[in-house]
């Protein structure tokens, strides 16, 4: 399996370039299911730039991707931190190459206890290659927000926000990515949210197929 330096020579010149082109955002989309529409490359912080600023299709909730081909570490966990503040992003998405194990505790730990507008995910990348063909990255989530538990996190509170039928809705559309997921169908899903409604992207911007439940009936 070649390495990510070999296919891309330099980071923020070559791999955050390459990933901010439609077609490649598309792939970490399919991955995270989250429609990511691209802002921003080298997006400024202050002193500090973020390697990608994006949104959310149809809902504008930033998003923040910082990239590092190497071993995570405890700066560019700070840095993470950083530019979700900045932005006011409720999405973060870290690219590495691998995840150390107390980095993957810390994001865990982040996503259990933040409310359900923080939401933070480390992905794996490797390189794959068969034959003599032109290689091709793989994205692998190694950790992500748990929505079920943070809603019933909210749900459990002195001041809870989620209703019971907003809590079945939750769990309804989770389920249903969850399903989709498994059987591998070629469908491209968003983050599941407590609402009637659900929509689906399919490769373009005039129009996407929206479905609703009766939460009367789930």
């Amino acid at each position: 399996m070649p390495d990510a330096y070999e296919v891309w020579k330099h980071e923020a010149l070559d791999f955050t370039n390459w990933l901010a082109k439609e077609e490649n955002l598309e792939l970490l989309s399919d991955e995270v299911g989250i429609d990511i529409s691209l802002l921003q490359t080298e997006a400024s912080v202050g002193k500090f730039n973020v390697d990608i600023l994006a949104e959310e299709t149809n809902t504008d909730r930033k998003i923040v991707i910082e990239n590092q081909l190497e071993a995570t570490d405890h700066d560019h966990l700070g840095k993470i931190i950083t530019y979700a503040s900045g932005f006011d992003a409720e999405f973060i998405i870290w690219i590495v190459k691998s995840v150390r194990d107390e980095h993957k505790q810390a994001i865990d730990w982040l996503n259990e206890h933040t409310d359900q507008k923080i939401n933070i995910f480390a992905i794996q990348m490797e390189v794959w290659q068969i034959g003599d063909s032109s290689c091709a990255p793989k994205f692998n989530i190694i950790a992500q927000p748990n929505d079920w538990a943070k809603a019933v996190k909210k749900s459990t509170s002195t001041s809870p926000e989620l209703s019971a039928t907003k809590m079945l809705q939750l769990e309804f559309w989770t389920k249903f990515r969850e399903y989709v997921q498994d059987n591998k169908h070629q469908i491209k899903l968003r983050k599941a949210n407590p609402q009637h409604w659900y929509d689906i992207s399919f490769g373009s911007s005039n129009a996407h197929i929206g479905l609703t439940v009766n939460s009367q009936t789930i």
